[in-house]
């Protein structure tokens, strides 16, 4: 094996949400299927041989599994995972064959298929393996450990200064687990006050935090291939509080528009769910309608949280902070600048759910529309589609 494929260290090197929404999906569609694929928004170029060692890095996942001391950990820190659950992930194994690499000349395709409560592990490591393999396969030298958790220490100095709480977003898009497994270690030990968790479970566990996270867009796009875009956010919401009875309380609101989300997002989630979370669009635009969206309904702002996580760097916090204090509760999941500020430009990379098949339906496109057109995913037809049933008009 080529000493430079980089290795995962555990199968909960991936992001929290991808656990619970494979737990509500074990449980509410089992037999549905998805596919995703690779969308290289940055036009990146990769060198020769890439997609081969793309390929031997996915055959290690292979090897991965959960061992007692993380299924422990799972137990006792999240209760609200079953416990046929947790046997499930102590049984489950990456499956390689879900997964096609291929390359022609300096572009890179990655599509999966398969049953969505296996593929839905997939995006996380996957995104993840492409990064630091390309700065591997480019001989691109990022900055070292001391200039890591300098940079990192100097970004905590700054934000406690505004008072903010943060979570570690970054495993997506990461230069490298081990400038993430810095950065955490850095967080948690010169962050007090500030650091709430990571995403990364595997860290989490490593650093004795809080994994955070509940849902992601490819929840509600499935609703949408199951039972129609008017109906996707409504259903998404109700089948997350039937599963998890008011754990995990915070709503993703952009899939088709934060102003259609909030269409449906009626008095009894808004009080159920604890609060909402920003991922495009202006954040202040956006502080603004979920101010207002509350106060309709008689509840205290003050009372529920938004977490801003749209490619947050100090300037943006700032920003937010100083016009949402003492209006709204606040926290801020920040990724790539923690975990790929490394002196390397970062990569502009996703991996999206693309089809759904419900039981006993047919494959069906899913598109994602965001508060922020440009990060729209679809096909133009769905895209098109979509919007006019949903009278969106830009």
């Amino acid at each position: 094996m080529n000493p430079n494929i980089p290795i995962l260290p555990s199968i909960l090197d991936n992001d929290f949400y991808k656990l619970t929404m494979q737990h509500a999906v074990i449980k509410l569609f089992p037999y549905a299927k998805a596919r995703y694929q690779f969308i290289n928004r940055g036009k990146h170029k990769f060198p020769p041989h890439f997609a081969e060692r793309l390929k031997e890095a996915l055959d290690q996942m292979a090897k991965l599994r959960l061992d007692y001391k993380e299924k422990e950990f799972l137990r006792i820190h999240c209760p609200y995972l079953d416990p046929t659950y947790l046997d499930f992930l102590q049984g489950y194994r990456f499956d390689p064959n879900e997964v096609t690499v291929q390359q022609d000349g300096d572009d890179l395709q990655v599509s999966i298929e398969g049953y969505w409560y296996r593929t839905i592990l997939w995006e996380v490591p996957i995104m993840a393996l492409i990064c630091e393999l390309y700065y591997t396969e480019n001989n691109l030298t990022r900055d070292t450990d001391e200039q890591v958790i300098a940079t990192t220490r100097t970004k905590m100095n700054n934000f406690k200064k505004l008072g903010i709480q943060l979570a570690e977003f970054g495993t997506r898009r990461r230069h490298s687990f081990a400038v993430q497994d810095l950065v955490v270690n850095t967080l948690k030990e010169h962050g007090n006050g500030l650091f709430i968790g990571t995403s990364n479970v595997h860290l989490a566990m490593k650093y004795h935090v809080k994994p955070i996270g509940t849902h992601a867009h490819e929840w509600f796009m499935f609703h949408a291939a199951k039972y129609g875009y008017k109906m996707a956010n409504v259903m998404g919401l109700e089948h997350w509080v039937d599963v998890y009875r008011g754990d995990l309380g915070i709503a993703l609101t952009d899939t088709y528009t934060t102003e259609k989300f909030f269409e449906q997002f009626d008095k009894k989630f808004a009080k159920l769910f604890d609060g909402v979370r920003h991922d495009s669009g202006d954040p202040i635009e956006f502080a603004d309608k979920t101010i207002a969206h509350y106060k309709q309904f008689g509840i205290d702002p003050m009372t529920k949280t938004i977490i801003f996580s749209d490619g947050l760097n100090y300037d943006k916090v700032e920003r937010i902070v100083h016009y949402c204090k003492n209006k709204i509760g606040m926290s801020f999941g920040i990724g790539t600048d923690l975990t790929n500020d490394v002196g390397l430009p970062a990569m502009n990379i996703v991996l999206k759910m693309t089809e759904a098949l419900p039981e006993n339906a047919h494959w069906t496109g899913v598109v994602k529309l965001s508060d922020e057109p440009k990060k729209h995913t679809g096909t133009e037809n769905d895209i098109e589609l979509s919007m006019r049933l949903l009278q969106i008009t830009s």
